[in-house]
């Protein structure tokens, strides 16, 4: 049953976007993974559109920072939850017995397939009404200023702007385990040079965590130039 907020109609679509790699002996055609990277994309278009058309004062740092607090992990987790996705979604034994159906990487994954879905089936004005009416607490926070402080990837940006006018790059440098039990490498990375490492269960996660190994190598940096240009310091 396809819970009334979801604007779909068509069954095997919704099954699809439910259905984990760990629950499919084919897990790119048979499991969400395609139309979670689909609906990543229509996603960050939706957002990047509000805030463009709602904020004409605000400069691509704000709007950058502003759309990576609204669509992090935690948020369209949350959402997932609150839809009901949770309890619908199909895992295979292992995932299921490791709380799968709980893990906020998987649910993010999930609320984005079936955005995807949405967009495949109806087209993009469905896909935004959905996107919209879903992450409106979220967004009214961004308008009121509250960006969340976990956002390190956005952090990062406005450091590497600021110093060296520079965007970094994020690489997955390694991805091992087994379906239920992913662990992801993720580097960070400026003109080529590594800046920093990060893990998690999910990109998401370890794109994060690169970013704050980033951002905390960077301080250190800085700090020491700091302490060697003023002796007192020392």
């Amino acid at each position: 049953m396809i819970p009334k907020e979801i604007p779909l109609k068509n069954p095997e679509l919704f099954r699809l976007a439910l259905r984990h790699r760990s629950a499919s002996e084919d897990s790119v055609a048979h499991s969400y993974e395609r139309l979670e990277f689909y609906g990543d994309a229509v996603l960050g278009l939706i957002v990047a559109q509000y805030l463009y058309e709602h904020h004409p004062d605000w400069d691509q740092g704000l709007m950058s920072k502003a759309r990576s607090s609204v669509v992090q992990e935690a948020p369209l987790a949350e959402r997932a939850q609150n839809l009901g996705l949770d309890k619908l979604l199909e895992l295979g034994p292992g995932e299921e017995s490791t709380g799968g159906r709980q893990r906020p990487s998987i649910l993010c994954d999930v609320f984005e397939a079936v955005i995807g879905a949405i967009y495949i089936e109806s087209g993009l004005e469905k896909a935004r009404w959905f996107v919209l009416e879903q992450l409106d607490p979220y967004l009214m926070q961004v308008n009121a200023g509250d960006v969340s402080p976990n956002d390190f990837k956005s952090r990062l940006q406005e450091v590497a702007q600021a110093l060296w006018r520079k965007t970094p790059t994020y690489r997955v440098a390694d991805e091992n385990g087994a379906a239920h039990e992913k662990r992801f490498t993720v580097h960070v990375s400026f003109d080529g040079e590594v800046m920093g490492e990060g893990h998690g269960r999910s990109k998401k996660e370890a794109e994060q965590s690169a970013a704050k190994d980033a951002l905390e190598i960077i301080e250190r940096a800085q700090a020491s130039r700091r302490a060697a240009s003023d002796p007192e310091l020392l």
